[in-house]
């Protein structure tokens, strides 16, 4: 059964993200910077009973994620789903990080989705199609928080690329915007907000929606099990019809 990789697949988000789908019996690849954060997370996944591939990677290291995406492949076929939820969260002011600190960040946070779409997508499209979902956030920028601004900003972007690209070819490229700090058993809550990636996932192609929005107000407004998260509806001209 076709599966989903996770790339970022750390203990807060990325670890509910492959639960939710191995919940589904999909075979589930991990990719993470440190092996006791991927082994942690598989760890989490042997309940399920779904195989596990748990590889190390860091995203701003191009030829390192490639070999990881490829042993995932060779382990588990070409994915059914990628998220690629990798990211450098902390706190810079304006002026605050060197430039080379800047271009790592944007390595991390923009780059590597890219260079996974890149590997990925077309081995999704040549079997029909699939999903490639990434994380976003700052929906707002905040002056507190430049690099990650800048990063999800450009994440954004990058998804209206890859959607132009892969869109016509089967793949649903779309975003799970967070709008606030993800914390359990608060409104933005891993495991609620990894229900947002599934619903993605499993959307018709003629339903095909670019983003859902997370934030405080529509978690409080809806239960997964009674109502549709919100979802910011595509301008003319971005949805996934083709």
């Amino acid at each position: 059964m076709p599966g989903a990789f996770v790339i970022g697949a750390g203990p807060g988000l990325g670890g509910a993200i492959a639960r939710r789908f191995a919940r589904a019996h999909m075979p589930v690849a991990l990719v993470a910077r440190t092996a006791g954060t991927v082994a942690a997370v598989a760890a989490g996944l042997a309940p399920s009973g779904v195989p596990v591939a748990a590889l190390t990677a860091d995203c701003a290291d191009e030829s390192a994620l490639r070999a990881a995406l490829d042993a995932a492949v060779v382990e588990l076929g070409p994915p059914d789903v990628v998220v690629y939820n990798a990211a450098v969260v902390r706190p810079d002011a304006p002026g605050d990080l060197s430039a080379r600190a800047q271009l790592d960040a944007w390595a991390v946070n923009v780059v590597g989705a890219l260079t996974t779409a890149t590997h990925i997508a077309p081995l999704m499209a040549a079997r029909g199609g699939g999903s490639f979902l990434v994380t976003g956030g700052m929906p707002v920028p905040k002056a507190a928080y430049v690099s990650l601004s800048l990063g999800k900003a450009g994440l954004r972007t990058l998804v209206d690329l890859l959607a132009e690209r892969y869109g016509p070819l089967g793949v649903h490229v779309a975003s799970v915007t967070v709008d606030g700090p993800i914390a359990p058993a608060t409104a933005f809550d891993p495991d609620m907000i990894a229900e947002h990636y599934w619903t993605l996932h499993t959307q018709p192609r003629h339903r095909w929606h670019r983003d859902i929005l997370h934030t405080a107000e529509s978690a409080a407004r809806a239960t997964f099990a009674s109502s549709a998260p919100c979802l910011r509806q595509p301008l003319r001209g971005r949805t996934g019809r083709r």
